[in-house]
């Protein structure tokens, strides 16, 4: 029999800035690909083993098939040998639809319709409760007339019980109310009038600022209307009028936008309340329908409360409680509620209910295993943060059980805790146990030491990274001197990259949280110009502290608002707070680094100034591929072009016009120091530094791309495609260069993306900000991090309801030394293990 073989050869990748690397990766194996920020490593695990792995399984497939899914491009690579089946997990899942639960998502929901349609204890017509029952199970597979039906043991009526199909708010047992949506949408007529003290002249009725709607100040003045005075002092006539006026048609002469007047035109008059309710059901851009939505809020369905299903199903009960109920509760305590409901059944029904609940615990445990205990099943799933997203996709893609399939997972650690990365590694392992090869793209030390073998690529990012470093098991990367995550494998690495602050600032952020989700009477502190940690498990809490309550009282106190309902106390010397997240920067492809930054504008600036362009008068306008003076005509400025083959998928290549540079070739010609605009948008900042050294405005942003670490990606780089570490980074370029002694920065989980390494440049970039006068927060996991803060917040002890208290607060060397919670303890043992 020939042998099988036992590794996947990539030979001659050259995806983005990999330098035709030869590698075998092991197949059925746990394998880490270890690098700091633009090495090369989603280049290798994404653009080649992923891309190929699951664009030869989609070749195989039908025509009609393929021209249905969405197919990578073939990678650039010479060749790759027994690459399997792939799936990737994304650092960026797609955000869910509305309609999206935990329970739906996870598939425990379905498991849990099942055991209510089987188990649950029904009443009759009449008002009696009967006990769960075989004859109930046995109803369900009866023949279609008879389906479900069952007799009353006490009043003999015939009845029909709630199939699993009608206990699913995505099917026959939404609510006729709001459809299973939970919510309603009503329009809220005080965001009609945007500010009474307004004239309607100048903008006082918010609704006819609308598109389309910006005459009907004038349709209202000639309906007699006075639109010169404040809207305040206008009559009840008149204010009826503007909202509820009826619609009608007035002659009126109407001046178009290009200063045409037409005389006698017909104008509709479309009043306040019309305007958003017509805009709403016509527009249909995305921005626009953005814009319309604020003028609405979404109240709970006065039908279902909230429960998404028909109020009659609510009366079904398993285990003392109803499926909403059971919904509600966190996903921790749902052990507890099938013990109850085992124990109520009769004997001959323990078979059946061990069977069902076997496939609950199943899709249950790797929620639980992945430290997402405090969830409810009824969450929505567009709440859940980037973390929770992804791990609640690799738990369903466990529950899958396939073999012989490559998995590909960028940073799956995301989003969780110390204590929960062993219960992640638990289930990579069995992943692979199952049959399956595993790459995973991490920067978790722990997570990596865990691996079969690491592959190291580096040594550095762009144009200095693309080079395999180092491969071996852990213990052999670990005593590899060429390798960069050796020294955190050994303990040798040096943790404290900035001086800590030794006194606590008594200029302080006070406020008080209470009854806000998990936080009860919860008072913080937080100090001024210093970096402060804040800690915990998952649901412990964090957002709601900091992003929900600190960071909207402090931009309500600036607009001169009430503080948000939940803040009881609040006194704060900072009226100014940037949060900056893990959001892609940018929507598409036409965002670059340059024009994200100030470098295009003064690059069109520059270039328009050179006598060559102004002998053929071109504008800065010209020099943008965003507009059709200077946008190749063929792809418009994108550089790529979209090929509809009729009966094949669509295909996507380089623009054969403009071969990829976006500018029509006029421009091109166009020089500056023998550089046209294209080549200098193809150079990375490390290379423009020393051509921009006599143009101040464009190297000082340059300068801080450096600072921040992101010397290495090119001007011309699309901003969404950048990993959540580098977007940060990205975002804090702006603020950089001016004093923000005003100014509270919040961080949320800034380290996704990052290389211990990267996580150094990040601290020196927070210090930078801190000499500047800043105060920061980071809302954080890494203990690298932690390490370097001058002040913690740690909140639990756990999640959900187990958490929402401030269990240790102060510096982390004294918090070490006395406090016991469960971060503080990981903290210690990592702080021990590098103690030089």
């Amino acid at each position: 029999m020939q042998n099988l073989p036992t590794k996947i050869e990539v030979r001659g990748g050259r995806v983005h800035n990999l330098k035709n690397i030869d590698v075998d990766i092991p197949l059925h194996k746990f394998v880490a690909i270890s690098g700091v920020s633009g090495s090369g490593k989603s280049s290798l695990a994404m653009g080649i083993l992923y891309e190929e792995g699951s664009r030869r399984y989609l070749d195989a497939l039908s025509t009609y098939t393929r021209r249905r899914i969405k197919l990578g491009n073939q990678a650039d690579v010479t060749s790759v040998k027994h690459i399997p089946s792939a799936l990737a997990l994304r650092q960026r899942p797609t955000i869910p639809y509305e309609r999206a639960t935990v329970g739906t998502m996870s598939e425990v929901l379905n498991v849990l319709r099942l055991i209510f349609s089987r188990l649950g204890s029904p009443v009759c017509p009449n008002g009696h409760r009967i006990s769960p029952s075989l004859d109930i199970a046995q109803a369900m597979s009866r023949s279609e007339e008879n389906m479900g039906k069952i007799t009353c043991p006490i009043c003999q009526v015939k009845f029909a019980v709630p199939s699993a199909e009608e206990f699913s708010f995505n099917s026959t047992g939404a609510c006729l109310k709001c459809g299973g949506t939970g919510k309603i949408r009503q329009l809220d007529e005080s965001k009609l009038i945007a500010d009474e003290n307004l004239t309607i002249a100048d903008g006082a009725v918010a609704a006819w600022s609308l598109p389309g709607r910006n005459f009907m100040p004038s349709v209202a003045e000639h309906a007699g209307v006075r639109i010169h005075i404040p809207y305040k002092d206008l009559t009840d006539k008149e204010k009826d009028f503007v909202l509820n006026g009826p619609e009608q048609k007035f002659k009126m002469d109407f001046l178009s936008g290009t200063g045409r007047v037409f005389h006698d035109f017909n104008t509709l008059y479309e009043n306040a309340h019309q305007a958003v309710l017509k805009s709403a059901q016509t527009s249909k851009s995305e921005r626009s329908q953005k814009r319309i939505s604020e003028f609405f809020s979404y109240q709970t369905c006065p039908v279902c409360h909230g429960s998404r299903l028909k109020p009659e199903l609510l009366k079904q009960l398993a285990g003392g409680l109803n499926i909403d109920q059971v919904s509600h509760l966190q996903l921790g305590e749902l052990h507890s509620w099938q013990d109850k409901l085992q124990s109520e059944l009769a004997d001959n029904m323990h078979k059946m209910a061990r069977s069902l609940f076997a496939e609950f615990d199943d899709n249950l445990q790797p929620l639980l295993d992945l430290g997402l205990d405090y969830l409810t099943l009824a969450r929505n799933g567009n709440t859940l943060s980037t973390g929770e997203l992804q791990r609640i996709q690799l738990a369903r893609t466990l529950r899958t059980e396939t073999t012989g399939v490559l998995y590909v997972l960028d940073e799956p650690s995301i989003g969780l805790h110390p204590a929960n990365v062993s219960g992640l590694i638990k289930i990579l392992r069995r992943l692979v146990a199952q049959g399956n090869s595993l790459v995973v793209v991490d920067h978790n030390v722990d997570l990596i030491a865990a691996a079969d073998e690491i592959i190291e690529i580096g040594p550095s990012s762009g144009e200095n990274g693309g080079r395999i470093l180092a491969q071996g098991s852990p213990s052999q990367i670990a005593a590899n001197k060429d390798s960069l995550i050796a020294p955190y494998l050994n303990g040798n690495a040096d943790l404290i990259v900035r001086q800590h602050i030794k006194e606590i600032n008594n200029e302080k952020i006070s406020f008080e949280v209470k009854n806000y989700f998990n936080l009860k009477d919860v008072t913080t502190q937080i100090p001024v110009n210093q970096l402060t940690g804040v800690t915990g498990f998952s649901g412990a809490g964090k957002t709601s502290l900091i992003l929900d309550s600190l960071v909207a009282a402090i931009q309500n106190k600036k607009k001169g608002l009430s503080l948000p309902k939940q803040v009881t106390s609040f006194s704060s010397p900072i009226n100014n707070v940037v949060s900056v997240d893990a959001s892609p920067v940018g929507k598409n492809l036409r965002s670059t680094v340059a024009t994200y930054t100030s470098i295009m504008d003064n690059l069109r600036k520059l270039y328009a100034g050179q006598s060559q362009a102004k002998e053929h008068h071109y504008t800065p306008t010209y020099f943008s591929y965003n507009n059709k003076q200077g946008a190749c005509p063929t792809c418009n400025g994108t550089g790529i072009v979209t090929l509809d083959i009729q009966f094949l998928p669509d295909m996507q290549q380089t623009c054969p016009t403009c071969h990829g540079e976006r500018y029509k070739k006029e421009i091109k010609a166009i020089k500056w120091n023998g550089y046209s605009i294209v080549d200098i948008l193809n150079l990375d900042v490390r290379q423009a530094l020393p051509i921009f050294e006599k143009v101040p405005n464009i190297e000082r942003d340059l300068k801080l791309l450096q600072e921040v670490g992101l010397d290495y990606l090119h001007l011309g780089e699309s901003t969404p495609s950048l990993s959540g570490g580098e977007a940060q980074r990205l975002k804090l370029v702006t603020h950089l260069s001016k004093k923000q002694d005003d100014t509270l920065f919040v961080f949320d989980e800034p380290t996704i993306g990052l290389h211990p390494l990267d996580v150094r440049v990040l601290v020196q970039v927070m210090q930078r900000l801190l000499d500047q006068g800043a105060t920061i927060i980071v809302i954080t996991h890494d203990l690298n991090l932690v390490i370097n803060c001058d002040y913690l917040i740690d909140l639990g002890p756990r999640g959900g309801n187990k958490g929402g208290k401030i269990v240790a607060s102060g510096q982390p060397d004294k918090l070490i030394m006395d406090n016991n919670s469960l971060t503080i303890r990981y903290l210690k043992d990592y702080w021990h293990k590098f103690e030089k």
